[in-house]
């Protein structure tokens, strides 16, 4: 790690007042024995330029890691209670776009008990090898046995990086595996790059998304980031599934400080995530009355009702409805957004959205820059003309059916046949 050290017989009381006032964060402190350097040091080096060569910048030698003995890129399979979660095919999707600079194989590590077809899904789902840890330990997630597990895997096969689902089990799991060996962990990242000498390029928002942050974990190997469900696309299936290696569970009979003695099944949540219709408001939903129409377009389109920050904030909503970087990570065939300007921190959270009709009464909201369908208007005149029509509509195809003898359809704008035309249609009524 890099310090400064301060030549102090060069110093005079003066020279020490000096230097301590260029510090922008306060970080040198000048008293009768000299300078020092405080802990609000930030190492932005600007003591260095101004001290004349009495303080300098040092560095610790480091041995260089040879990044030859690492290849591969591995993915977590995220799999729990029997179910494989989608996230996995999603970052196989992007390890396979990876590797294509680096021309190095796709990996992937699956623990659990009874884990036969979730192994053939994910070798069928773009991993050349699927290493599978099998065991009655594995029944239930227990960070201790699993880390094991995992920490065999990486010392067995030495990926040079690891992708990880930012779920509940992965942001359990990755932190601890990472720290067993000291290496650099990057939670959330929105966009993932290969440099040719395998550096991980991991990219996420920081300072309240107002900067989109790279970083890289020169050397270390191996490099850790989780990434967020809806995020990347699962691949196409190669033509031929990978290899299934079954690997023993090590340090058998150890004995864990944690042990599962029941597990109970919570009520099932609406998860926003999974929704291909979504209607999001935001603080420029006022009043009740709005609200209730946001709810019943959001009925009407056979959609789930979401929302902005502010709205969580203010104990509107729970939090399980917030899209965004600090909520939920969405990706709609369709995405209605009401009264929302569209912060950086929104933005990234709906960037996997296929369609996109934003409703401001603010030209300028960021939120157009997103949009596919942009109306400008006040949402108390425009939602009530909105929900009237599609009413009308469900109310005339409700009577066709029935002089026709037919079934009951669905809501007319429900997910399966909500097309683009469709929302080019709506909109174009409520402008």
């Amino acid at each position: 790690m890099a310090g400064l050290h301060i030549y102090q017989e060069k110093l005079t009381p003066e020279l020490a007042a000096r230097l301590a006032a260029v510090c922008p964060f306060g970080a040198l402190k000048a008293d009768g024995a000299g300078l020092s350097v405080e802990a609000g040091c930030r190492m932005c080096r600007l003591c260095v330029k101004k001290s004349g060569g009495v303080i300098v910048e040092q560095k610790d030698e480091r041995p260089a890691i040879d990044k030859n003995e690492w290849r591969g890129v591995a993915v977590l399979a995220d799999y729990s209670h029997g179910r494989l979660h989608p996230v996995t095919l999603e970052l196989l999707g992007k390890a396979r776009e990876l590797v294509k600079v680096t021309g190095h194989p796709v990996y992937a590590v699956l623990m659990g008990h009874g884990t036969e077809q979730a192994a053939r899904i994910v070798a069928a789902g773009g991993a050349d090898r699927v290493f599978v840890y099998d065991s009655p330990e594995l029944a239930e997630f227990a960070v201790e046995p699993y880390a094991d597990a995992f920490a065999d895997f990486i010392r067995k096969v030495k990926p040079s990086s690891v992708l990880v689902g930012a779920t509940n089990l992965g942001r359990s799991l990755a932190p601890r595996v990472a720290a067993r060996f000291r290496t650099g962990l990057t939670a959330d990242c929105t966009a993932l790059e290969m440099r040719e000498n395998t550096d991980l390029v991991q990219i996420r928002p920081a300072f309240g998304g107002n900067v989109m942050a790279q970083i890289i974990t020169p050397n270390h190997r191996p490099q850790f980031c989780t990434v967020r469900y809806k995020i990347f696309s699962a691949c196409e299936c190669p033509p031929e599934p990978g290899e299934i290696v079954p690997m023993a569970m090590p340090g058998a009979e150890k004995p864990y400080g944690i042990k599962i003695r029941r597990v109970t099944a919570m009520p099932a949540e609406v998860d926003i995530s999974e929704a291909d219709v979504l209607v999001a408001v935001g603080r420029g939903v006022k009043n009740e009355e709005d609200m209730e129409l946001a709810a019943k377009l959001a009925e009407l389109l056979g959609g789930q009702l979401a929302c902005s920050r502010p709205l969580v904030e203010a104990g509107i909503f729970d939090a399980k409805h917030q899209i965004g970087l600090s909520g939920r990570t969405v990706k709609p065939k369709l995405l209605i957004t009401l009264g929302i300007s569209g912060a950086v921190q929104f933005a990234a959270g709906i960037q996997g959205a296929e369609c996109v009709v934003a409703v401001n009464s603010d030209p300028n909201a960021p939120i157009f820059d997103s949009a596919h369908y942009s109306v400008v208007g006040d949402l108390s005149k425009l939602l009530p003309k909105l929900v009237g029509k599609l009413k009308a509509r469900d109310e005339a195809r409700m009577d066709t059916t029935k002089q026709n003898g037919q079934a009951a359809r669905k809501p007319a704008a429900a997910a399966e046949g909500f097309s683009q035309a469709a929302v080019r249609e709506e909109a174009d009524h409520v402008s």
